[in-house]
């Protein structure tokens, strides 16, 4: 019988097993591996299962580790799911999915799409937003805490990079779209709040930075988590999940 997991850490408190025994009525094993060492989630990978979901902090490593890259994959130089395939590793990113889908099903994006999108963050889920946005036909700003990672965003995907300060400064004009990646902990402004005339996704679902403050419309973390979810689900079984089950598993 396959078997499948989730690696990263912390992992506790994921919806992902909830997701994918929805998703295929619980004929498919589904375990959370957590450890704070990506070399052990991942001899425990090779050892114990055909497929796993990759969730921060090790989706660098895992793009490292693969034999094997989708275009998706190489385009934002992060995986976050690998599958065993004669011997191989095949790495994917389906964060990319959960991205477009949760923007493209938002009611507040009907009738004239929105031209621009903000990246907050230059982690792993932030290369899926850009990647994403661009595919989308929007013009990128990255937003992030590092220089040195906010120009090689730009670099990388020829998009604007701006350091986290610009967000409370007056003059910032906020685009269309704000795609927040940044850990629920972390608040860039520090007085005032500049998404009033957004929409916010945002990509942590479970302590959101965002959910509540002002903008024109609020995309949690379960819908982003519902698409790539959709999406990896039929590259490990080849088979197409439930989606209205995986719907009631996350509300």
């Amino acid at each position: 019988m396959s078997r499948f997991a989730l690696i990263g850490y912390p992992v506790a408190g994921s919806l992902s097993p909830a997701l994918f025994a929805a998703a295929y009525g619980g004929r498919w094993g589904y375990d959370l591996v957590e450890t704070p060492s990506f070399d052990e989630a991942w001899k425990r990978f090779l050892a114990g299962y055909d497929g796993i979901n990759v969730t921060a902090p090790f989706k660098l490593d895992a793009f490292a580790r693969c034999d094997e890259l989708s275009d998706a994959a190489r385009q934002t130089g992060a995986v976050n799911l690998v599958l065993r395939q004669e011997g191989r590793t095949l790495g994917f990113n389906t964060d990319v999915d959960g991205v477009a889908g949760a923007l493209q099903e938002c009611p507040a994006l009907a009738g004239p799409g929105a031209a621009s999108a903000l990246v907050v963050g230059t982690g792993g889920a932030a290369r899926a937003a850009v990647v994403a946005a661009l595919r989308l036909g929007l013009s990128v700003t990255v937003c992030g805490r590092s220089a040195a990672k906010v120009q090689a965003f730009s670099e990388a995907f020829g998009c604007r990079g701006l350091l986290l300060p610009a967000l409370s400064d007056p003059a910032f004009h906020c685009p269309e779209i704000v795609i927040y990646t940044l850990p629920g902990s972390v608040m860039p402004c520090l007085s005032g709040h500049p998404f009033q005339e957004a929409i916010v996704l945002e990509a942590e679902y479970r302590q959101p930075a965002l959910a509540g403050s002002p903008c024109r419309a609020y995309i949690g973390g379960r819908r982003w988590l519902l698409w790539q979810a959709v999406a990896g689900y039929r590259l490990f079984t080849g088979e197409e999940p439930d989606g209205a089950a995986m719907e009631k598993a996350i509300v």
